[in-house]
């Protein structure tokens, strides 16, 4: 297992010499987490926070329909750096923290809590139920996650990570969640790969 300050050091290097078409996560619009963020029918005013979003196009999107409360957090501030500037003045509209998601100490609560490609890079069960555990304390409406599925890569950007189904990303999130909906989807990378996610939508008991 590498440590927090390893697992840092990875993601600012990868932001620091890598352009969004050479890392393969890159969507041109991110049309299921859109679908499934408009689908929970909250007002413009829902605190949508984005995990791992580092300089993912979601947070463009979210601006562009509307939305009023954004937070976007990664690990990488390098990554943060790029969406801001990318953003330019719409930047200061967005709440934007530097941490890993397992020590993330959130200081409000959060209607949509949204996660593509950030969880299944939690391999120990420490991790993983630290992050359940936040997750669980903050949110107060809806989650989504997408994660690669069992038919889907066993690794990304040289990490192991962990493969997920309906089941098994339904059963580490039971207590606090009730599943909504579950659906697969190929991601074609900015290389022409593909990539098989599990998206899942909760909502809070």
């Amino acid at each position: 297992m590498i440590s927090s300050s390893e697992n840092k050091n990875h993601w600012e290097n990868v932001y620091e010499t890598k352009n969004p078409d050479q890392v393969s996560w890159t969507q041109e619009k991110p049309n299921t987490s859109l679908e499934l963020i408009r689908s929970f029918g909250l007002g413009k005013e829902a605190k949508i926070i984005d995990i791992g979003g580092g300089d993912s196009n979601l947070v463009d999107y979210l601006i562009e329909e509307g939305y009023e409360n954004i937070t976007v957090l990664d690990i990488s501030a390098k990554a943060l750096e790029k969406a801001k500037e990318r953003l330019g003045s719409s930047a200061s509209k967005i709440k934007w923290i530097a941490t890993d998601i397992t020590a993330f100490e959130p200081i409000e609560t959060y209607d949509i809590w949204h996660d593509r490609a950030a969880f299944h890079f939690l391999t120990t069960s420490e991790q993983v139920s630290k992050y359940i555990s936040i997750a669980e304390k903050n949110i107060t409406g809806f989650m989504i996650l997408g994660t690669f599925s069992k038919k889907g890569p066993t690794k990304c950007s040289g990490l192991d990570i962990q493969q997920y189904d309906e089941i098994s990303l339904s059963e580490k999130f039971e207590t606090g969640f009730e599943k909504i909906n579950c659906i697969t989807e190929d991601h074609i990378t900015p290389f022409g790969t593909t990539q098989n996610f599990v998206f899942c939508s909760f909502k809070k008991h």
